[in-house]
């Protein structure tokens, strides 16, 4: 079965098809991680090999330089496992007052980081953090044994500083379903997380994001083997949700893989799937500027419809306004 996404885009809004109002540079530093999630789309683990020099980060820099409203969400993999994360974030520091860290929570007890909770926090950065159920068992089975007990001793400590406690330190929790159904209704999650682990383990957050698994990655090795993808394709596209279409991510946010290259989302960049000029060039960060200038259409693919089912997908969370 072939899903056309930008076929169905456009016979009803074509419009929709470009970058609209930029806010947010999605920055991804590396595919390093300390753990190995049967859903990753970018196929993370202890032997990711694709990392952010210095010299890319510094060409970011000076894109930031003259961009100072942008909101900067770092990304992996595990960010803080590149080996020049630190650099980064205290240069990084200097161009945005609006910082997203995207975590796994078990990378704070890793030799070597146990200050990057407090630098999180002294500086404000937004935390949005993996945890994909509230039960050990469903944790467990998709991140890896131990991953749980671990994800709530991080999130104890994040609560002692300040997170999830005080308004401007913002701990949200990101919830993707553990095998191939949409997720359940946000508001509905964020209130059965509340319970269950206030509950249980006195831990506190500010707001669940519910996101979509795309058919990408290991993710869709899983729907291979267990002879699931064309059902799941199927269910994403038949789920479609026109309303949604306005507010995906795409239409605000550009992403930079490890080379400098743009992307429209971090799903694109998984599936090599960049920003190209007119003639078919690949556009990289030092041509951000000029690109915004002359307006930047969207690649798709079948797995965007990931961000349009049921209630809509986004780093965010759900799309219903």
């Amino acid at each position: 079965m072939k899903l056309d996404f930008k076929q169905m885009i456009e016979s009803t809004h074509p419009q929709l098809l470009r970058l609209d109002k930029f806010s947010t540079l999605q920055i991804n530093l590396g595919n390093r991680c300390n753990q190995k999630c049967g859903h990753c789309h970018v196929q993370a683990g202890p032997d990711g090999d694709k990392i952010m020099s210095p010299q890319v980060m510094t060409r970011i820099f000076d894109f930031l330089k003259t961009h100072p409203d942008l909101t900067v969400d770092m990304t992996g993999g595990c960010p803080e496992l590149n080996p020049d994360f630190q650099f980064f974030i205290e240069n990084l520091r200097q161009y945005t007052s609006k910082l997203i860290a995207r975590t796994n929570l078990t990378i704070f007890f890793e030799p070597g980081l146990e200050w990057v909770p407090t630098w999180y926090a002294q500086n404000k950065v937004a935390i949005a953090a993996s945890l994909p159920c509230y039960t050990q068992e469903n944790v467990d089975n998709q991140r890896g044994e131990g991953v749980f007990d671990k994800s709530i001793k991080a999130l104890k400590l994040l609560n002692r500083i300040g997170y999830g406690i005080d308004d401007d330190l913002q701990l949200n929790l990101v919830y993707n379903p553990g095998a191939d159904f949409l997720p359940g209704p946000q508001e509905k999650l964020e209130a059965d997380y509340r319970n269950e682990l206030n509950t249980k383990y006195g831990v506190k957050f500010s707001n669940l994001f519910t996101i979509t698994n795309a058919p990408i990655g290991r993710f869709r090795q899983f729907l291979e083997a267990n002879g699931q993808l064309e059902y799941y394709l199927k269910l994403l596209a038949d789920s479609f949700n026109p309303k949604i279409a306005e507010h995906i991510m795409c239409r605000n946010l550009i992403s930079v893989d490890y080379k400098g290259v743009l992307y429209n989302c971090d799903f694109n960049q998984a599936l090599d799937l960049p920003i190209i000029n007119e003639k078919g060039g690949v556009l990289t960060i030092e041509n951000l500027s000029d690109v915004l200038k002359a307006g930047v259409e969207i690649v798709t693919a079948e797995h965007c419809f990931c961000c349009t089912a049921g209630a809509g997908s986004s780093c965010t969370g759900s799309l219903v306004k």
